[in-house]
C-alpha cells in the first residue's frame, strides 16, 4: 500500500480513529491486524515468510535469555542464519549464481557454469511455487517478486536477537507485541530500522490523545508527501530521461541529471521517513530520526551521521564494532571501514553498481583518516579544506564561514559523484556518465533538454527545500490558525502535483 494513495489515506484515518477508541488490549491487536493487511496489499503470500522469521526470532530471544555460555551464542547464530538465509535466497541468489557462473565460464568450464545455473533455477522455481509464484521461470526474474521491505524488517529482527544476546534488551514474552515490533505498518517496508530498546516498550504503553502530537505528526506527514510527490517525482522526470540511455546525452545533461538525482533520492527517502515518523507520532509513538539535513555536511563522515541514520548506526553497532572497529591497529581499521561500506552497498541491491557506490564511500572514509594522521605527525593542529574532512575537524571548520562553505561544496560534489553508480543501470552506463561529465563543454547547453522551464522549476523546488530545512527546520503547530493554513497549503500543493500518482518510493526495492 503506497503512502501516496487514496487507499492509504482511508486506511490511516480508519486505523487511527479506531486506535484512539480502544483500550490497550485492543490497540495492539488492531495495529497488528492493520499491519498485516498493509503488507498483504503488496504481496499476500509473502506474509508467511515474515511470520516464519517472527516465530523463529521470538523463540530464539526467549531461549537466548534463558541460556548461558556457548548455547546462547549458537542460538544467536541460528537466528541470524535463518534471517540472512531468507534474505540471501530471495534477494541475492540470482546475483551470486550469475557471478559464479561467469567465473566458471572465464575459467573455461562452461559445463559447470550451465549445471550450476540449471540446478539453482530448479530449486528457486520450486520454492516460489509454494508461494503461488508459478509464473516465474528462473531467478533472473527475482527482483520482480522480491518480498517488499525484506532488507528492512530482516535487519530490525536481527537487532532484537543481538540486543537480547548482549543483555541490553529483555526477551519479549508477549508474542503479539513482538510481532508488532517487526510489522508496525508505518516503518515496515522502508524503515526507519528501529532498535528494540526504543520501540518495544512503547507498544506496552497506553498513549492518550494529544492534540499537539496529532498536529505535529500530520504536518510531518504532509511535508513528507510534499517532498516525495512535488519535488522527488518531478525531478524523476528529468533524471529518468537522461539515465535511460546515457549514450544519447551530452555531459551537461548528465551532470544536471545527477545533480537532480542527488535531491530526488533524498526527498524520496526522507519523505517516506517523514510519513512513517509522522503517522506514528499521531498515535503517540516516537520513531528515531532518519535524516538530519545531510547535504549541509562538511565531511563524508558527517554526511553518514546525517543520512539514513538508522542504517548507518546499525552497521556501526552490529558490524563495524564487532569486527574490531579501530581497536586492532590501522590496517584492520581501514579494512573494517571498507567491509562495512561494501556490505552497505550490497544491502541496497544485488548489483555491482551498489557495491562500487559503497566502496567509494568507504574509500573516502579511509582517505580522511590517513590524511588526519599524516597531518598530525607533521605537527598541524588544524587542516585546510580538502577532499574529505574527518569528524575531529567538524567543530573547528564551523568557525570559518568560508571553510564551512568550501567543505560543504566539496562533500556535496563527492557524494553526488557516488550517486552516479547508485542510479546507473550498470557499470558501463556509470563509467560512460562520469566520462561525459568529465569532458563536458560549454556548447553542451545548446542541445541540452535540461535548458527548459521544467528544469528551472525543479531548481526552484530544490532551493525551497534547502531554505526550509536550513532556516525553518520546525513548522510551528501550537498556533492552530497558522498550523491549519500551512497544512492546507502543503496538502493542496501536493494534491495539485499528483498526490495519487502510482510512483513507488525508491527504497521499496530494498
Amino acid at each position: 500500500m503506497l503512502f501516496n494513495s487514496l487507499q492509504f489515506l482511508l486506511f490511516f484515518i480508519v486505523v487511527t480513529l479506531s486506535y484512539f477508541s480502544l483500550k490497550w488490549q485492543g490497540r495492539w491487536m488492531l495495529l497488528l491486524v492493520a499491519s498485516c493487511y498493509f503488507y498483504m496489499v503488496f504481496q499476500p503470500a509473502y506474509i508467511v515468510i515474515l511470520f516464519l522469521t517472527i516465530v523463529i526470532d521470538y523463540i530464539a530471544g526467549i531461549w537466548i535469555e534463558k541460556s548461558s555460555g556457548k548455547a546462547r551464542r549458537w542460538l544467536l547464530i541460528l537466528s541470524l542464519i535463518s534471517n540472512l538465509g531468507i534474505l540471501a535466497f530471495f534477494k541475492y541468489l540470482g546475483f551470486f549464481t550469475e557471478n559464479i557462473a561467469s567465473l566458471f565460464g572465464a575459467l573455461d568450464m562452461p559445463h559447470i557454469a550451465t549445471t550450476v545455473t540449471e540446478q539453482v533455477n530448479r530449486v528457486f522455481v520450486k520454492v516460489l511455487h509454494v508461494f503461488g509464484q508459478s509464473g516465474i521461470s528462473s531467478y533472473k526474474n527475482n527482483m520482480s517478486i522480491l518480498p517488499i521491505g525484506l532488507s528492512f524488517h530482516t535487519f530490525q529482527a536481527m537487532s532484537y536477537t543481538i540486543e537480547v544476546y548482549r543483555g541490553n534488551q529483555k526477551a519479549e514474552k508477549h508474542f503479539g507485541i513482538y510481532a508488532l515490533y517487526v510489522m508496525f505498518y508505518p516503518q515496515l517496508v522502508a524503515g526507519p530500522i528501529e532498535r528494540p530498546q526504543n520501540v518495544l516498550w512503547q507498544f506496552h504503553d497506553y498513549f492518550k490523545y494529544d492534540v499537539e502530537n496529532v498536529k505535529a505528526g500530520l504536518m510531518q506527514m504532509a511535508f513528507g508527501l510534499f517532498k516525495k510527490l512535488v519535488i522527488a517525482d518531478r525531478l524523476a522526470m528529468l533524471v529518468d530521461h537522461a539515465y535511460a540511455d546515457p549514450s544519447q546525452q551530452n555531459g551537461l545533461t548528465l551532470l544536471a541529471a545527477t545533480f537532480f538525482y542527488t535531491f530526488q533520492i533524498y526527498c524520496d527517502f526522507s519523505g517516506y521517513s517523514d510519513v512513517a515518523i509522522g503517522a506514528s507520532r499521531v498515535m503517540g509513538f516516537t520513531l528515531m530520526e532518519n535524516f538530519r539535513t545531510p547535504y549541509i555536511a562538511q565531511s563524508i563522515s558527517e554526511f553518514w551521521r546525517r543520512w539514513h541514520i538508522s542504517l548507518s548506526t546499525w552497521f556501526r553497532d552490529y558490524l563495524y564494532i564487532p569486527l574490531g572497529g579501530n581497536r586492532k591497529g590501522e590496517f584492520r581499521q581501514y579494512l573494517n571501514m571498507l567491509i562495512v561500506f561494501l556490505a552497505s552497498g550490497l544491502w541496497h541491491g544485488p548489483n555491482w553498481t551498489y557495491v562500487i557506490w559503497g566502496g567509494l564511500n568507504g574509500l573516502y572514509q579511509i582517505l580522511a583518516v590517513l590524511r588526519d594522521k599524516l597531518l598530525a605527525r607533521m605537527g598541524f593542529s588544524s587542516t585546510p579544506p580538502s577532499l574529505v574532512t574527518s569528524p575531529v575537524h567538524d567543530a573547528q571548520s564551523r568557525k570559518s564561514p568560508i571553510r564551512v562553505t568550501v567543505n560543504v561544496l566539496i562533500t556535496f560534489i563527492l557524494i553526488m559523484l557516488t550517486w552516479v553508480f547508485f542510479r546507473a543501470h550498470n557499470l558501463g552506463d556509470a563509467f560512460l556518465i562520469l566520462q561525459r561529465i568529465a569532458t563536458l563543454s560549454i556548447s553542451d547547453h545548446i542541445d541540452s533538454p535540461m535548458n527548459s522551464v521544467e528544469m528551472w522549476f525543479s531548481v526552484g523546488l530544490i532551493a525551497f527545500l534547502l531554505l526550509k530545512e536550513q532556516f525553518y527546520l520546525t513548522i510551528p503547530t501550537r498556533h492552530t490558525t497558522r498550523f491549519a493554513v500551512l497544512f492546507v497549503v502543503i496538502t493542496f500543493a501536493t494534491y495539485l502535483f499528483g498526490v495519487f500518482s502510482s510512483n513507488q518510493f525508491i527504497y521499496f526495492q530494498f
